[in-house]
């Protein structure tokens, strides 16, 4: 036991650099995002960018949901497989993986882009030309999804988040501001082909690294595709992502529905600044949830439950610092948006106690989804889902906006503490920070 825990508080101590410089890349990111998202909201105005915001969140949860969880599936089998020294299946569960997503996300992209051209009356005027433009990303993100999932299971962790969180962002920058100099109009279809470009690109280039690195260490052995296998992890884990996806979107994508794009585009400013606070979490989990698999491949209990007690005390104690920053910096850097956005301080200090709560309760969807537990995670989850749109539509018409963040941040804590209740109960594994 002792040289188990050893082991693990080795391995956690050696993932603090890795989760360090990911969550740098992810900061660096978030200030291109942040940047990019100000210039937008100054060039396009407030209902433009209200639209494009709206688009952009409708093609990252269908984006990351058309890999049907193989992104996340890649995190625990690749790790296994090479614990184990199974050559055959790795190789398959690439090429499987690889092209299932592109080409489920191709079909979706298809159909949502026909249903537009039979029915153009089924969505409003300003948002088709930027839906159909969004039709082209799609198959696109959900590739790069893949490789990011690849990468991570493969532990290039920087691999996986410089090229879709950092060059992703600072080419839509850089292409909108190019597409203004030359005369295109400051609407939300440019800016969304502006993303498209920038998706294309960054895609190239991680999907080129990561094939010469596996080119690299390729063996003799002839792949071998046990689909059913990785389906039924995946397809769990896929609800989960999506689900998880829904908490982070169903905030912006209810009140798309129930309010108007400028006042959309106030609360979504406040959600980009809070992506600061989830990205502690993301570093985190970048860094752990493959060696959540490998500990359990290779029988480790003793060192899981230190990798989980150090990372989850690690990571409660960097999302409250960072909250509390970016609560602190928020009037200004709300105020960079135009002057009426400050007015969402409020709702970023709802959705950071949320995330601030949730980090409490520990890493345990990576552990229920890493360990074999992902059915039963993917059921509260939806479950939990299901309650947070009830809660956000009851509360929106009586406070607004206040409604929405108050639902969004009770919807996340309420998660965190289901799930770490349920990896207790299935694993026998204290997930809080606080948990002796």
């Amino acid at each position: 036991m002792a040289a188990g825990a050893s082991l693990g508080e080795a391995e956690a101590g050696g993932g603090a650099g890795t989760a360090l410089a990911v969550f740098g890349v992810r900061i660096a990111a978030a200030a291109c995002a942040f940047v990019a998202q100000v210039l937008m909201a100054r060039l396009m105005g407030g209902e433009e960018y209200g639209i494009f915001a709206t688009v952009w969140v409708w093609t990252a949860l269908l984006g990351h949901a058309s890999t049907w969880g193989l992104s996340q599936a890649a995190c625990r089998f690749l790790p296994t497989y090479r614990a184990q020294g199974a050559a055959g299946p790795e190789r398959g569960f690439l090429a499987f993986g690889a092209v299932f997503s592109l080409a489920a996300a191709t079909l979706l992209a298809g159909l949502g882009a026909a249903l537009l051209w039979l029915r153009p009356g089924l969505v409003a005027g300003p948002y088709a030309g930027p839906l159909l433009v969004a039709a082209l990303v799609l198959p696109l993100f959900a590739l790069q999804d893949f490789c990011e999932g690849v990468a991570r299971g493969r532990h290039w962790t920087l691999l996986a988040v410089v090229p879709p969180y950092l060059l992703r962002q600072g080419l839509i920058m850089g292409m909108m501001l190019a597409a203004i100099g030359f005369g295109a109009p400051a609407e939300a279809a440019v800016a969304v082909a502006c993303t498209l470009a920038a998706t294309a690109l960054s895609l190239a280039l991680q999907a080129a690294t990561v094939m010469r690195r596996l080119r690299a260490e390729r063996s003799a052995s002839r792949a071998r595709y046990p689909w059913r296998d990785w389906v039924r992890a995946a397809l769990p884990m896929a609800l989960i992502d999506l689900a998880g996806s829904g908490f982070n979107f169903v905030d912006v994508l209810v009140l798309g529905f129930l309010l108007p794009p400028a006042e959309v585009g106030a609360y979504f400013a406040a959600t980009r600044l809070l992506q600061f606070v989830v990205f502690v979490q993301y570093a985190a989990s970048s860094v752990t949830a493959q060696r959540f698999a490998g500990a359990q491949a290779r029988d480790d209990r003793a060192g899981l439950e230190a990798l989980v007690r150090r990372w989850s005390r690690l990571t409660l104690l960097a999302t409250l610092a960072t909250g509390l920053a970016v609560v602190a910096a928020g009037p200004l850097l709300l105020g960079l948006f135009g002057p009426d956005f400050r007015e969402a301080l409020p709702l970023l200090a709802l959705l950071v106690a949320g995330h601030g709560l949730a980090a409490a309760f520990g890493p345990a969807e990576d552990l229920l989804t890493m360990l074999g537990s992902e059915r039963a995670c993917a059921a509260v989850t939806v479950g939990l889902l299901v309650a947070a749109v009830i809660l956000t539509l009851a509360l929106v018409p009586l406070l607004g906006l206040t409604g929405a963040a108050l639902a969004a941040s009770l919807a996340t804590a309420g998660r965190g503490g289901a799930l770490a209740l349920l990896a207790r109960r299935r694993l026998g594994l204290l997930t809080p920070a606080f948990a002796r």
